[in-house]
């Protein structure tokens, strides 16, 4: 899930407001498509007797809340810096991510306790057989719910959005999930009734996977994680090519939300004047900031060259 947004490290983030718009113009697409999905999955699950694919239709509900966290959590992020946030506010995206992703936790659990709950009891014997309709509700959950995931992702990296990317990787899950949907109820039709409420177990692990993965994502950039080595050695190596800079020593990098503030150690000659250091580190800020676009704000400090 990470590779998705690092791949924008070299294109500037865009401004809070283009965000905001972006990504509220996604999460009410997903609003709408998934409200749609539950009720025609609830319906149909409810008509068919299924229970697949009424499992199915409680993960894609709780998509829908999760979506309106998704909006939550992109306008708090999007807000400008103020005296009481004087770095911004871009880790309340990763917030919202750990909340999106408490919410799948917790749908897949009461998605697989129900399912255990049929199979450890006579209620296996009392399964109906599925009408076929259900297999047509899945079909059309797994292609809708994949569209939904190559859509969102593609804005999710076009405004570097951790919590939008998350969002993307949910519906990716319930399209999994619908896939467990198809096999169950095709098992079930075929006689093997135990088919449904296995399917609904596996529909449990993908959502599980899914929030371990959102959650641990979500994690890593609130506790000021250092960034990839990919990102230090361009840092490294767009330093060393501004003239006046003889080598770099330290260099302490954090990520803060879907953005990285660094501090960087240069050395230069000893002889230069203090005007001309600054000068040193000014185009070795901007020089750096310019290339890797991720770069919220780094601090150049220059130190006199005394290595023989």
């Amino acid at each position: 899930m990470t590779k998705d947004v690092d791949d924008k490290k070299y294109i500037k983030p865009i401004d809070n407001k283009a965000f905001e718009k972006i990504a509220l113009k996604v999460s009410k697409v997903s609003i709408v498509s998934n409200a749609v999905l539950t009720f025609v999955k609830l319906i149909i699950g409810i008509l068919a007797h299924s229970t697949a694919l009424i499992s199915d239709a409680v993960h894609s509900a709780s998509d829908v809340f999760s979506t309106i966290v998704v909006i939550i959590g992109v306008k708090l992020s999007a807000k400008e810096s103020d005296a009481d946030h004087q770095y911004g506010h871009e880790r309340l995206e990763s917030v919202a991510a750990i909340v999106l992703a408490i919410v799948l936790c917790v749908t897949g659990l009461f998605i697989g306790h129900n399912a255990i709950e049929v199979l450890t009891s006579d209620k296996v014997q009392d399964i109906v057989s599925p009408g076929g309709i259900a297999l047509i509700a899945a079909l059309v959950s797994i292609i809708s719910k994949e569209a939904m995931f190559w859509y969102t992702r593609h804005y999710a990296v076009k405004i570097d959005s951790s919590v939008l990317m998350a969002d993307a990787w949910h519906h990716r899950s319930d399209a999994f999930s619908s896939i467990g949907s198809l096999i169950g109820i095709a098992g079930a039709r075929m006689g093997f009734k135990i088919c449904e409420p296995i399917a609904s177990i596996v529909i449990c692990m993908f959502i599980l996977k899914a929030a371990y993965d959102i959650f641990c994502e979500a994690i890593r950039k609130l506790v000021d994680h250092a960034c990839n080595q990919e990102i230090i050695n361009e840092i490294v190596e767009c330093a060393l090519s501004v003239d006046g800079v003889i080598d770099t020593g330290e260099i302490l990098t954090r990520e803060f939300g879907n953005r990285i503030y660094v501090d960087l150690l240069i050395y230069a000659d000893g002889d230069l004047t203090l005007r001309e250091s600054d000068a040193i580190a000014e185009r070795v800020h901007s020089s750096i900031e310019n290339k890797i676009g991720k770069i919220k704000h780094i601090m150049v400090i220059v130190k006199p060259n005394d290595k023989k």
